[in-house]
């Protein structure tokens, strides 16, 4: 029996390939719920009374790092399942603000991919992913490098 909702494989990402997530918006219970796990206590996130007067458009920020795990989370539940076997490394660019109730997705595209050296079963693909929120500003750039499964690894591991 078919199992559904598999990630994709490296073998099936060409380069120029380009998709893009379901968007989610960024709440003020994502924000304390980051700022309580984190630690993240800048004044910028917790104060609205600083925020109004300080931050840019005097809106209640969110810190880049809760909108790329946000946008890692999108990225998972509809690409990552069962082929993402680790994240190498990555390029950040911070572009703009992302505010408590935007609406975010990912853009994506494929810049490389091919097996690894070692094991055929394992590739590598880097992405361009632009997080874009509803006004269609891209607010983070980042470029991760990935090692992702084969279609044989993942039908290997989906059968078990």
């Amino acid at each position: 029996m078919e199992t559904v909702g598999l990630g994709m494989c490296w073998e099936d990402l060409k380069v120029g390939y380009k998709f893009r997530t379901i968007g989610r918006t960024i709440t003020e219970a994502d924000l304390v719920n980051f700022i309580n796990a984190t630690g993240m206590a800048e004044t910028l996130f917790i104060d609205t009374d600083y925020a109004e007067k300080y931050a840019p458009q005097g809106g209640r920020l969110i810190p880049g790092a809760l909108a790329y795990c946000i946008c890692e989370g999108l990225l998972v539940q509809s690409t990552l399942q069962r082929t993402g076997l680790a994240f190498l490394n990555m390029e950040f660019d911070v572009k703009g603000p992302t505010f408590v109730n935007d609406t975010v997705h990912v853009e994506v595209e494929v810049l490389e991919a091919r097996a690894t050296s070692k094991d055929p079963n394992r590739g590598l693909v880097r992405t361009r992913n632009d997080i874009v929120n509803q006004k269609g500003e891209t607010v983070i750039t980042y470029t991760p490098l990935r090692m992702a499964a084969s279609r044989a690894l993942r039908d290997e591991h989906a059968a078990r």
